[in-house]
């Protein structure tokens, strides 16, 4: 199993959603307002200098699913260079 994690601008937050939700990952877990800064993207600290917050998307799921979810993420950073897309991935062991 993996976590695999999509940190995004929080104005695409719908479009995000609805993508995943199309290709039926309708479970997940969100994180709102968050802030940072990155190499390729401007600063987001929710400040007047610095406007702006993040959002990341969290899903479990099996490995051989994760390809699929970043061809998903390839083509929203497609269709929005400027937005600061990341995605990630983590090794999962649930305990409970």
């Amino acid at each position: 199993m993996k976590m695999f994690c999509v940190v995004y601008a929080d104005y695409l937050d719908e479009s995000i959603t609805n993508a995943f939700k199309q290709a039926g990952y309708k479970k997940y877990t969100k994180m709102h307002d968050e802030t940072g800064e990155g190499e390729k993207s401007k600063a987001k600290l929710g400040t007047f200098t610095s406007p702006g917050r993040n959002k990341s998307l969290l899903m479990a799921l099996p490995d051989e699913e994760i390809p699929r979810l970043l061809e998903i993420v390839r083509r929203l950073r497609g269709e929005h260079p400027d937005a600061g897309f990341h995605a990630f991935t983590f090794k999962m062991e649930e305990y409970i």
